[in-house]
């Protein structure tokens, strides 16, 4: 039986990758983000890609699109809850609420419902994955960073817990911290770097990424890895500078 997988923010970065990885691998892939011609630019013409354009923070679209795929695709194997976006680096006294408020309904709110939705087939269908983004901002943050940081240390409770209440349904829910993926947005703040005469920003491949989440999802049901870190090797993240 064909394996399905649901990956939101799939329009680009470590989605799109993560996509494109699980294509090739033989899954059925539902992909879901805003931007419908994105979407398709990732699909190509593959019959196992499913297009769903939504967002992740409107709840009528979460369920609409979780609906649409599993009408198509059968069933609801994982999840891959990746959707998330960066605002500008602050201080928190120069950081507006809007742009706090879009960071929690995005990175957190969007998470939450994407889990309460993918939950909710699993739990009906006996069993399931959920492996969520976290980010290594879940353990250590980057300056001027509060609203990232503290939606992506709120991800390791929603993982832990829903690792918990699934156990007993056969829903197993893991986390899994990129640092340092090469996204446009990284390739961007490198090129900022150099420009002012820094030595850049260490990253790796965005396709490792994905090998990480297809590692987490191939695993049998009676097995979880609760949190993995992968990151560029040279990133300052262990020990001190």
């Amino acid at each position: 039986m064909t394996r399905t997988i649901l990956v939101t923010g799939t329009s680009s970065g470590i989605g799109a990758a993560t996509a494109r990885l699980f294509l090739e691998a033989g899954w059925t892939v539902g992909l879901m983000a805003r931007r419908e011609g994105a979407l398709r630019e990732v699909a190509g013409d593959h019959p196992a890609a499913h297009v769903l354009p939504g967002d992740v923070s409107v709840p009528e679209d979460v369920d609409a699109v979780v609906d649409r795929f599993v009408a198509a695709a059968g069933r609801l194997d994982v999840l891959f809850n990746n959707a998330g976006i960066f605002i500008p680096a602050a201080h928190i006294d120069e950081t507006s609420v809007e742009d706090w408020s879009r960071a929690v309904t995005i990175n957190l709110t969007g998470m939450f419902l994407m889990a309460r939705a993918a939950y909710r087939v699993m739990r009906r269908q006996g069993g399931g994955r959920i492996v969520n983004n976290g980010s290594i901002s879940a353990h250590v943050p980057r300056e001027g960073a509060v609203s990232y940081t503290v939606t992506k240390h709120a991800i390791t409770g929603l993982t832990r817990q829903l690792a918990l209440d699934g156990r007993s349904l056969g829903i197993a829910c893991g986390q899994v911290d990129i640092g340092n993926a090469r996204t446009p947005l990284l390739e961007e703040l490198d090129a900022a770097q150099r420009a002012g005469g820094g030595d850049g920003v260490p990253m790796m491949a965005v396709e490792d990424a994905a090998r990480a989440v297809l590692h987490m999802a191939d695993l049998p049901p009676d097995t979880n890895v609760l949190a993995m870190t992968i990151m560029a090797n040279a990133m300052p993240y262990v020990g001190r500078g």
